[in-house]
Formats: structure tokens, C-alpha cells, sequence
């Protein structure tokens, strides 16, 4: 295998395993923003909602950009919920969120 044969295999979204390779062949296809590239490639959708690739990916985008970067918005985890705390919650008639 060749060096630049490696480098396109290099993974960039760790949670969904998305590789530099498919960033930019969606590049390619004409997405130019985050939010582009989060709905061509489900890169920025795993667990961490784009915190560990998000800036890989906003450096390959840096080039193909005239402007700053819109950030697209993430969820962090919120805390959780024991079963035992839902099941009461419903029969009480609350609303568990």
C-alpha cells in the first residue's frame, strides 16, 4: 500500500468511523459547511456529537471557505435517568423530562 493509500483511510469521525477519504469525496460533491458535511457523511452524529472531530473536519473545510465557519449545534449528553425514576414518573402522570 502506498503512503497516500493510508492516509485516506485515516479515521476523522471516531463514533460513526468516517474517514478522510469520505470527507472529501463529500467535499468533492460540492459540501462546503459542518452541516453539510454532518448529513452527507454522519460525521458529527456519534456520542460525542462532533467534539473530537469536529475541528479536523472545519481544517479541511478551512480552504473551500470565503467565510467563517457556521458551528453546527450539538447535544451534549444530558444526565441520566434511572429506569426505577421513569417507571415512577409515569405513575405519578409526570412527564418524565
Amino acid at each position: 500500500m502506498k503512503a497516500e493509500d493510508l492516509q485516506e483511510e485515516i479515521i476523522i469521525c471516531r463514533c460513526q468511523e468516517v474517514t478522510k477519504a469520505e470527507v472529501q469525496q463529500a467535499i468533492g460533491q460540492g459540501c462546503r459547511s459542518l452541516k453539510g458535511i454532518k448529513n452527507r457523511t454522519e460525521a458529527m452524529m456519534g456520542l460525542c456529537q462532533g467534539r473530537t472531530c469536529r475541528r479536523l473536519i472545519e481544517r479541511m473545510l478551512a480552504p473551500y471557505q470565503q467565510q467563517a465557519p457556521v458551528t453546527p449545534s450539538y447535544r451534549p449528553p444530558v444526565r441520566t435517568l434511572s429506569l426505577h425514576t421513569l417507571a415512577e414518573a409515569k405513575e405519578d402522570g409526570e412527564d418524565a423530562c
